[in-house]
């Protein structure tokens, strides 16, 4: 825990200084070029997952209701930085663990100290950003399928640039239209607990996906 503690100190004094507004423009021209993809639509309510329920069950302070706010977070150049910096630290500060092998379980989600799994890395970054002053509304906890089609769990962060992703398989942090996955849903800005459907498509295996995989 004192790694952790210590390198958001030192994300902390990393981000006063921030980078030049000329990096951001670089780094996300591509935003504006494609506006139209730029944020994830949604299609109704859909049931979270199960891990995140027991989650909520264990943890019921941090699955609390936010207040209805729809909130696009201003993406700064310091913002922006500070988004790769805490993707880029906690990525290489836990172990990718499986559920089984950490708590003899096939499902568990928890906040993790030194191994987790992908929604573990979710929760954690979750967290950070929090503690670093970005609205928790704008970070919500999402579903996909990923390039094998198995399930996997990312961080979208909405910006008024896109909503973007914070990934524990790259450092790199990317607008959600760009990353190769398949979206099925993710957090409601309203209320963590209520879910929101990113595809028009029948979610293959709605129980249980989005958790196990790394």
């Amino acid at each position: 825990m004192f790694k952790i503690v210590a390198g958001l100190l030192l994300i902390a004094t990393l981000c006063m200084t921030g980078p030049s507004a000329f990096a951001l423009e670089k780094d996300t021209a591509n935003f504006e070029k494609s506006s139209s993809n730029a944020f994830a639509p949604t299609f109704g309510p859909t049931l979270p997952p199960v891990g995140y329920v027991n989650y909520c069950e264990r943890y019921q302070r941090d699955c609390q209701p936010l207040g209805g706010s729809r909130y696009r977070l201003e993406l700064t150049p310091e913002r922006w930085k500070l988004l790769g910096e805490v993707n880029s630290f906690i990525n290489t500060s836990i172990v990718p663990e499986s559920d089984q092998d950490l708590y003899a379980m096939p499902e568990r989600w928890e906040i993790p100290t030194a191994a987790g799994d992908c929604e573990d890395y979710v929760l954690l970054k979750q967290r950070y950003l929090e503690g670093l002053g970005f609205p928790v509304e704008t970070l919500l906890i999402t579903v996909v399928l990923d390039e094998s089609g198995e399930g996997h769990a990312v961080l979208m962060v909405r910006t008024d640039r896109g909503d973007l992703v914070l990934d524990n398989r790259r450092s790199a942090v990317l607008l959600w239209s760009d990353t190769r996955y398949e979206f099925l849903k993710r957090q409601s800005q309203e209320n963590p607990q209520l879910w929101v459907a990113l595809t028009r498509k029948t979610r293959r295996g709605e129980l249980n996906i989005a958790g196990g995989g790394h």
